[in-house]
């Protein structure tokens, strides 16, 4: 067997290869590099956060997994509109019941070889062991460390003695939590783990309990379904922006539709488990809102993993703390950093993605896959309420081009405004992106101003790609990002990991490699 992988940490690359060498498929790749990536990555993504997938198992059809938390049932949803037009930022008012460890065992229940317990074997040894901080990591530290030097547990993670940023992360909490994990995951929402991390929630001012915990179970669900590019595309169905990329995906007029999109899904999105969700406004076939909803300015911190293997099952993963670091809090007893995807939550009574007990906040995460012949995609990115837009820049060309890292690299645009720290509706373009005038031209006429960037910027999303094709597995991984690309093959050690942003190789489909 063998396994195309990408990850935005070599961690998460390293942990893929010990258990493909161990004799994993795809989705035990794609889990130990996920969970690898909540040790070395607290910034982007955490235990303590939300996972969303879109899972082909070989040789059957899609399936979503929607592992998003809910707010708490004791929310005080009159004390917050009192407070202010928008949901706080960070702070224990934004933490839901975090979803990732329900989204494992699921994913792993989908045909994972191995048991979850070896899955989080590498993850484990990274906690305990000790990881350097990433060019990415430390860059973001740098960017929050009012934030962190706030947050006593951030503090005592990030920071040395003097209150400057670690080079390497020792978390030891952290590796008895994923002990605790690998003995029974079930522990995190009905245990005594859950009652732990209950009680230091409390203590910070959360209003979850241990019944908010017990009710949460990851959805297994259809995708939605799409042609576009002579390929089947699929993506998470809401609250999740799957319809949003699927609504501009393989549009002649990007951009344009982009915008029209991004207005559909700021007013439209929301948990289709408390009211009625317009699916059709979101995918455009019906006119778009006049006017874009208010949110919270999103940081969209935000992991990828694509996994693809010989047999054709193939793995599209994301999981998330939303902002950087979250809600800005690490539960202490636990080493769990906790996301603030409750931030995304409208306080108008109105709006399909209200607050209120039990609901699920709109989702900026947006996992897809594609499907052609005998060419199956795995795609998927960080950049927040951007994903859509910037995936569907590469969608077209992932599915056949021969160098995904070059198609990975190529300058791109977004558009936004709190969300890119800009005051007014932009339109954001790397320098060298394609057609610059011509979008800059259009962007005026959607009352968008335009702007360049000096290099190649974060905004900008760190896509992620595997693909097979053809008996061919292919792998790339952003350059904007720390990560990196790996073909593995079953065997005693994973000799073939290569630390590359690219790498491809012909296999035949079963091979034991």
């Amino acid at each position: 067997m063998a396994v195309a992988v990408a990850a935005p940490h070599p961690a998460a690359v390293d942990a893929a290869g010990e258990v493909v060498a161990a004799g994993g498929n795809a989705l035990d790749a794609a889990l130990a590099a996920a969970v690898a990536l909540t040790v070395a990555y607290p910034h982007q993504c955490s235990i303590g956060g939300d996972l969303v997938a879109v899972v082909r198992p070989a040789g059957g059809e899609p399936r979503a997994v929607l592992s998003i938390g809910a707010a708490a049932t004791a929310v005080d949803v009159g004390a917050l509109r009192a407070a202010g037009p928008r949901m706080p930022f960070g702070g224990p008012q934004t933490v839901t019941v975090p979803g990732v460890v329900a989204g494992w065992a699921t994913l792993a229940g989908l045909g994972a070889r191995l048991p979850l317990a070896e899955l989080l074997a590498p993850a484990r040894a990274l906690a305990a062991g000790g990881v350097s901080v990433s060019p990415g990591l430390h860059r973001a530290i740098r960017g929050r460390l009012d934030g962190i030097r706030a947050d006593p547990g951030l503090r005592a993670l990030l920071l040395d003695d003097v209150g400057e940023p670690v080079t390497r992360l020792v978390q030891p909490a952290l590796a008895a939590t994923l002990d605790e994990l690998a003995a029974n995951w079930r522990s995190f929402y009905t245990g005594a783990l859950a009652a732990r991390l209950v009680a230091g929630l409390t203590a910070l001012g959360s209003p979850l309990t241990t019944a908010d915990f017990r009710a949460h179970g990851a959805e297994l669900t259809a995708p939605l379904v799409q042609a576009a590019g002579g390929a089947t595309w699929y993506a998470a169905p809401p609250p999740v922006q799957g319809a949003t990329f699927l609504a501009i995906n393989g549009s002649p007029a990007l951009l344009a539709d982009a915008r029209r999109a991004q207005i559909a899904r700021d007013t439209l999105l929301g948990d289709p488990r408390i009211g009625p969700v317009d699916l059709d406004g979101l995918l455009l076939r019906t006119p778009a809102p006049g006017a874009a909803g208010t949110g919270p300015k999103p940081a969209g911190d935000t992991v990828a993993v694509t996994a693809v293997d010989a047999d054709g099952t193939a793995v599209t993963l994301i999981q998330s703390v939303f902002q950087s670091f979250g809600s800005g809090l690490l539960e202490p007893g636990t080493g769990i950093v906790l996301h603030n995807r409750g931030s995304s939550f409208s306080l108008d009574p109105a709006h399909p993605g209200r607050l209120a007990p039990g609901a699920r906040p709109p989702h900026t995460l947006c996992p897809v896959l594609a499907v052609t012949g005998d060419t199956v995609v795995a795609l998927g990115c960080q950049g927040g309420r951007s994903q859509p837009w910037i995936l569907a820049q590469v969608a077209g060309d992932v599915l056949t081009s021969a160098d995904l890292a070059g198609v990975l690299a190529r300058p791109r645009w977004i558009i936004g405004a709190r969300k890119i720290d800009r005051e007014v509706p932009t339109l954001l373009l790397e320098p060298g992106t394609p057609a610059a005038y011509e979008l800059a031209s259009t962007a005026a006429g959607l009352g968008l101003l335009a702007e360049t960037t000096r290099g190649l910027h974060d905004d900008a999303g760190h896509v992620q790609v595997a693909r097979l094709s053809g008996g061919l597995l292919t792998a790339a991984s952003d350059p904007r990002a720390d990560g990196s690309a790996a073909l593995l093959v079953q065997g005693p050690r994973p000799a073939s990991l290569v630390p590359k942003n690219d790498l491809d190789g012909r296999v035949g489909r079963g091979d034991p490699g």
